[in-house]
């Protein structure tokens, strides 16, 4: 699939080739799920599952029977500190827990294939010949995505670190910069655009090559 290879300016300067195996992967009911699987075991495994309520046998108060077993008029009762009181313990109620959730390696490289390929085919990626800035400037960034037209969130795919585009982006409320090894089914799914210098480009075609 050849795409158009652009400036910071907006200028078409080239084309360049992405490759099938990884921006063509056909959009079927079977790669849908794939993609659905991944993200859900994404969002389950960012939980931290630090929950926790007490049971009555944690809360405090309630050492003695409130009243004699027989002869009151009223129900039998042995704690004030019964589920069914207030300031009572909980039934039933969450406990600290993990949500981790496996999934093999070749279905998480399928998804992010996958959600590449959805991309690609709706002309949402944008190639840069390069991205680089002296210093952080926010207003700089915001030439650079007018330029490109892009109006709505873009995801930032940089191919190392670099303080200076990094910063030029954090302060943009839709704007996210993101190495390019730490690719994932949740930022391309939650971002309209993906942006990415050639070296980017390389660094997911190392990873994601068959």
């Amino acid at each position: 699939m050849q795409v158009p290879l652009r400036n910071m300016q907006g200028e078409i300067v080239g084309e360049i080739e992405l490759r099938d195996d990884i921006f063509g992967v056909p959009l079927t009911p079977a790669t849908k799920a794939v993609m659905h699987q991944a993200l859900l075991r994404q969002l389950a495994n960012a939980r931290l599952g630090t929950h926790d309520t007490k049971t009555r046998g944690e809360v405090a108060g309630g050492g003695r029977k409130i009243w004699r077993q027989k002869g009151t008029g009223r129900a039998r009762q042995g704690s004030i500190r019964a589920p069914h009181w207030r300031h009572g313990g909980v039934v039933f109620g969450p406990h600290p827990r993990s949500y981790e959730q496996k999934m093999p390696r070749k279905m998480r490289r399928l998804a992010l294939r996958a959600a590449l390929s959805a991309k690609a085919a709706d002309q949402q990626i944008v190639v840069l010949d390069e991205l680089a800035m002296e210093a952080p400037k926010t207003k700089q960034m915001l030439q650079v995505l007018g330029a490109l037209k892009l109006d709505s969130s873009v995801l930032i795919l940089l191919p190392a670190k670099d303080a200076a585009v990094e910063m030029s982006a954090r302060n943009l409320p839709r704007v996210k910069t993101l190495l390019a090894n730490y690719l994932n089914v949740r930022d391309l799914l939650g971002y309209e655009y993906v942006l990415m210098p050639k070296g980017s480009l390389e660094v997911i075609e190392s990873i994601l090559g068959q």
